[in-house]
């Protein structure tokens, strides 16, 4: 029974979502959190490791709760559903491409889609700064915790270096490496 609800979870995902992987994110953040499969914090290392492996974030998340929920399985259970809206869709919009590129409908719709899809990351940007950066709720007690600041540090060099055009995976890296780094430090 898990299978086909973590099939049919993430259809309806990959059918509802516009906008690539990050639109995505309130989603899946709401079905996993709502079903009992993450805690907000695992969710949060879901995010990590999907977006520091290679392949498309989306599809790299639904894999992970997939194995973290039903195994081997589960994963593809998951994977298949988050991917099978896009297959579909794609097959009908290419075949029917010409017919409706210029269409009033269809141009509407994506002016409507776009700031709504702006509006959905960041609400899933805030979501996730909140658990990163003050996961035990706010207190007087962030301004003193060294782990506050270490996480404000490797998120302002992060944001400065993606700023500056860096390499995305060299950002990882280094942010991994600010990490370990603090975590022994600290």
């Amino acid at each position: 029974m898990i299978f086909l609800e973590l099939f049919w979870t993430f259809f309806k995902i990959g059918a509802f979502t516009f906008g690539g992987g990050y639109a995505m994110l309130p989603l899946i953040q709401e079905a996993v959190l709502t079903k009992g499969w993450a805690e907000p914090e695992a969710l949060i290392n879901f995010i990590a490791v999907s977006e520091s492996t290679p392949g498309p974030f989306a599809i790299n998340m639904a894999t992970y709760i997939g194995a973290e929920v039903g195994g081997v399985f589960g994963s593809v259970c998951a994977t298949l559903g988050v991917v099978m809206p896009s297959f579909i869709v794609i097959l009908l919009v290419a075949r029917f491409f010409e017919k409706f590129k210029e269409s009033r409908i269809v141009k509407g719709c994506m002016s409507g889609l776009k700031p709504a899809v702006v509006g959905l990351i960041g609400a899933a940007l805030l979501s996730v700064a909140v658990t990163v950066f003050i996961p035990e709720g706010f207190t007087l007690s962030i301004f003193t915790d060294p782990q506050t600041y270490l996480s404000l540090a490797i998120f302002g060099v992060s944001a400065f270096l993606a700023f500056r055009k860096i390499h995305p995976i060299a950002i990882i890296c280094l942010s991994a490496a600010l990490g370990i780094l603090g975590g022994y430090v600290l």
